[in-house]
Parts: C-alpha cells; structure tokens; sequence
C-alpha cells in the first residue's frame, strides 16, 4: 500500500473576515528510500484487551504460523480525515503506541494478554516505504528476546480488533493507546478550514464546512446586490446558518464574492458567490447530503456558488 504523505487539511490563514463592505462579485481576502531493519523470532503470546503485562498464555495472530506476528512489510503514511495521517503496515492496518513503553531509551511493557490485544510488530522485514524515515525505524528487544519494530523509539503495535485495512478502532483504547504518526507521535488531525470541498459520488465536488458537513444554498435568497436570506424563524432550526470564515481559511472555494453579511436579527453569516449558505440539520455525519433537492429549493454548493442539480429557470 502506497500513499502520499499530506496532511488532512489548509492551515487556517491570518486574514481577516471579508465585511459587507466587501461588494459582491469582488476577490475576497517526498518518495522514500526502503531500508530493513533488525531481525526477530516470534513473540509468544499475542492476544486479549490487556493495558499492561498480566500473566496467561496467548495464542498466535491470525496470519502468521504458530505465534509469529505478522509481518510488517512496507510502512506507508495514510491519511485519516479525524486522526489525521498515520503509519500503516504492507496490508494497510494501523500501526500504534502505547503511553506505558517509553521512547527513550525504547522499552515495550505489554506482554502476555496485553500482547494478544496487542501484536507487536516484528522488526525484521519493516521496510520504509513512501513518507517513512528509515533513519526513524528501529526496534527494541522484548522481555522474551524478541526483535521489536520502533518509530522514533515507540514501540509498534497493531490492534486485534482492526479486522481489515483503514480500521483504526484501536485509536483512544483505555486512553492510552493512540496511532503512530510517521515521527513517532501521536497522530493529530490538523484543523479542517473553515470551508473546502470534498468529491460526492453523486453530486460531485461540493462546498463542506469545517467539520465536513454540506453546506447548502436556499433557491428563495437573494445575492444581488447584496445578500438576503428568506430563511427565517423555524426554518433556521433546520437550516443553520454557516458563520463567517476568513478569506484564507479556504480551500477550493472561489474567492469572487466570498463574503459575509449581517441578517436582519443581528447574527452574521457566510455566503459563497455571495449565496447565503447553511447546513442541514438533517444530515447527522459528514458525507450526508439529505437536504439535497428538499422542497424543490435547497440544493447542495458547488465550489462557485451555483446549486448542484438545481431547476434551470
């Protein structure tokens, strides 16, 4: 598994949200050597939801002969739009590190049952692959002579109950057990801007908000020439305005006409193309458009501003 090494979303920028004064229409505001490392025999016991070392016999990870762990081939960067980009093993399951073990110098403290929860990675065939520092790869010695993998001195980790590639149910287990970043940290989101877009497979490239929800524009608005929203009272509770982001705070969203105006009961909201936009109350997770089309008069953003499937008039 190959991917790019990048982060989940633009960095917000310093400037300044675009004021109404703002007229409508106007511009608002490596690939990786491969390299392997150490050699290992087969940790004992790999198994169950221990946090620590507890003594009991483990049984051997699924993939491997008798109690090898299994390999770990070629280490790649994947992202994660909550956790943000993680390390991954040659099949594409989520690598993590344990708050107990230490870093400096490297020490694992998960045996025995821990372990069955918990497989070590073997340290012999990682490979780094395309966003891995090899010189970041290492690997410590178990209490039971073992060779284990290390990213920046962490001992490496999979979860039992990641059952396929991208699974990270791992991540906040017992508030100790986190994915591996690619330095060894902790994984960490970046903070989503403040409007982007993302590809639907329906709809095609729509607008989102930070949290990725679908932004939406109400046919009954006006942008023209200024912005008036006819979405008020009750249909506020199902249409919430999106508040004003800065000009910088973007990403793919055209910057002709994007501003954010004052509605009549004092509170500010964002436009697009200068189309007031809203979310949907409706949608509960991001990736949901289940306002789309309702009414005949809300429609999803494309990233100028004009509705997506819209009537033509």
């Amino acid at each position: 598994m190959k991917t790019s090494w990048r982060s989940a979303s633009l960095v917000a920028g310093a400037a300044a949200v675009l004021a109404l004064t703002t007229a409508c229409g106007q511009d608002g505001g490596a690939a990786g050597t491969s390299q392997n490392v150490g050699a290992t025999a087969a940790p004992g016991d790999v198994g169950d939801l221990g946090t620590g070392t507890s003594a009991g016999a483990g049984t051997g990870t699924g993939g491997a002969p008798g109690n090898a762990p299994e390999p770990a081939g070629k280490l790649s960067v994947s992202p994660n739009a909550e956790i943000g980009a993680l390390v991954t093993d040659g099949a594409g399951r989520t690598l993590y590190r344990f708050d107990a073990d230490t870093a400096k110098p490297p020490k694992t403290t998960c045996e025995n049952d821990c372990a069955t929860a918990w497989p070590p990675v073997a340290a012999n065939d990682a490979i780094a692959g395309e966003g891995i520092d090899e010189d970041l790869l290492g690997e410590v010695t178990r209490p039971d002579g073992t060779k284990q993998l290390t990213i920046g001195g962490w001992p490496a980790y999979r979860y039992a109950k990641d059952t396929a590639a991208g699974d990270v149910k791992g991540q906040g287990v017992g508030k100790k057990w986190y994915a591996l970043a690619a330095d060894g940290k902790k994984a960490k989101a970046e903070p989503a801007a403040g409007l982007s877009t993302r590809e639907d497979p329906k709809l095609g490239e729509i607008v989102v908000d930070g949290n990725g929800m679908t932004v939406y524009r109400f046919l009954k608005d006006e942008a023209w020439p200024k912005p008036v929203s006819a979405c008020t009272g009750a249909c506020l509770e199902k249409w919430p305005v999106v508040a004003p982001v800065r000009a910088n705070d973007t990403e793919g969203v055209e910057k002709k006409g994007l501003m954010s105006f004052t509605r009549p009961d004092g509170a500010a909201q964002q436009t697009v193309d200068c189309w007031p936009i809203y979310t949907f109350a409706g949608d509960k997770k991001p990736g949901d458009t289940n306002g789309q089309g309702v009414g005949g008069t809300w429609y999803a953003v494309k990233p100028d501003g004009k509705p997506v499937g819209a009537p033509k008039k």
